[in-house]
């Protein structure tokens, strides 16, 4: 008397090892693209909002802030170290905020 034991082959489990390997190799650069561009518009996204903070400053103090200012202030969290993607805000003399890359 056989046994009819219901199960995969081995021949079945390395196709879907296969099948599931490369979905994995066409995800994984896809993924990690747009992991950047997602950390760009985070930091044009703070950027904007440092900006609105500066401006929120010279309309309270009538003169420009430096980053400094907007923190001891409480404008912005003194945890705020910048942009997702590395960079860090500056301020210019205007009052324009800019991402910069550090060195």
């Amino acid at each position: 008397m056989l046994n009819n034991e219901k199960g995969f082959t081995l021949i079945e489990m390395m196709i879907v090892m296969l099948v599931i390997s490369i979905l994995l190799i066409i995800t994984i650069p896809n993924v990690a693209k747009h992991n950047t561009n997602i950390n760009n518009k985070g930091c044009e996204a703070y950027v904007k909002m440092v900006q609105a903070q500066v401006q929120a400053y010279e309309m309270d103090k009538n003169k420009v802030p430096t980053l400094q200012d907007l923190i001891t202030e409480e404008y912005i969290k003194n945890d705020a170290k910048g942009c997702p993607n590395g960079k860090t805000v500056s301020i210019d003399s205007s009052g324009n905020v800019t991402a910069v890359v550090t060195p």
